[in-house]
């Protein structure tokens, strides 16, 4: 058709991963290679990975937000469910790497204690969290892809989140 670019949607709303994945993979020969590569509404890391292994290139959605408003972090340790009361007396910050706002400031007890007592204020530091823990995410794939890496990439992380 000569669009500048192509959106997949109505993929992730109920079938599983592996249908998703296959769904990618059968409609790819129709795409042109050259142009951008949009899927819609899609998600958790494991979701990003194996999209852009079927030759996805931008996505969208609301799960690092989402997510933050209900007490789940993403980090590269994993996911973390903050609401979790082993998180209660934990003092580690809730991710090293983050350089952002000095979110590494804020322990998993004290985000634990704010989901608790209801304080938005944990909600907003989880989402920021996520949301820097994505572009990172969406950055390490550029670079394994950009350096011929991405298949390792891909198999250290592809059911890491899970």
């Amino acid at each position: 058709i000569g669009f500048d670019g192509y959106a997949v949607g109505g993929l992730a709303v109920g079938e599983s991963q592996h249908e998703m994945f296959s769904v990618l993979d059968d409609i790819k020969e129709n795409l042109p290679f050259e142009k951008p590569h949009y899927l819609m509404g899609v998600g958790t890391p494991s979701d990003i990975l194996g999209a852009v292994k079927e030759g996805i290139d931008m996505f969208d959605c609301v799960m690092p937000t989402r997510s933050g408003r209900t007490g789940l972090a993403f980090t590269w340790d994993g996911k973390l469910n903050l609401r979790n009361s082993k998180f209660q007396y934990d003092k580690s910050p809730l991710d090293d790497n983050c350089r952002i706002k000095d979110l590494n400031k804020y322990s998993k007890s004290y985000l634990n204690h704010l989901l608790k007592s209801d304080e938005m204020l944990a909600s907003m530091l989880i989402s920021l969290n996520n949301i820097y823990f994505y572009q990172q995410f969406m950055r390490e794939i550029r670079r394994n892809i950009n350096e011929g890496t991405f298949n390792s990439f891909y198999k250290k992380y592809i059911n890491f989140f899970d």
